[in-house]
């Protein structure tokens, strides 16, 4: 069941990603996907706006890499890569995210029935 994500969930399952080390926004979108196990897909429409909105309020910094064909000509310029890195501030906000969806599935574990929490009943 492929589910679309909301801006909250998108940004935070991108810092997530990049908890883990700087990254691309192709692998990142790929990243995503597997950990969801195809549920959440980001659209490179999606993404690079959101990685632009990130960068821009500081969560994110950027460099980037030139990339060249193997085989290439040595003194031919290759394609540029930009690369993401989870900032201080990217941190931050990512562990405001953590601990509002532990709230949130506190809360709603309340209204679970009793049946349903213990997995009874479920195909």
């Amino acid at each position: 069941m492929m589910l679309h994500l909301k801006q909250d969930h998108s940004e935070f399952v991108v810092l997530s990603v990049l908890a883990e080390g700087p990254s691309y926004g192709y692998a990142i979108s790929k990243e995503i996907a597997a950990r969801s196990e195809g549920a959440f897909k980001l659209s490179a429409s999606a993404m690079y706006p959101l990685l632009t909105k990130l960068e821009k309020q500081g969560l994110v910094t950027t460099s980037w890499e030139e990339i060249k064909a193997q085989g290439a000509d040595p003194d031919s310029s290759g394609r540029k890569r930009k690369w993401y890195t989870l900032s201080t501030k990217g941190t931050k906000r990512l562990a405001q995210h953590i601990e509002t969806q532990r709230r949130v599935v506190k809360i709603l574990s309340a209204f679970a029935p009793d049946a349903l929490a213990g997995g009874v009943g479920m195909p």
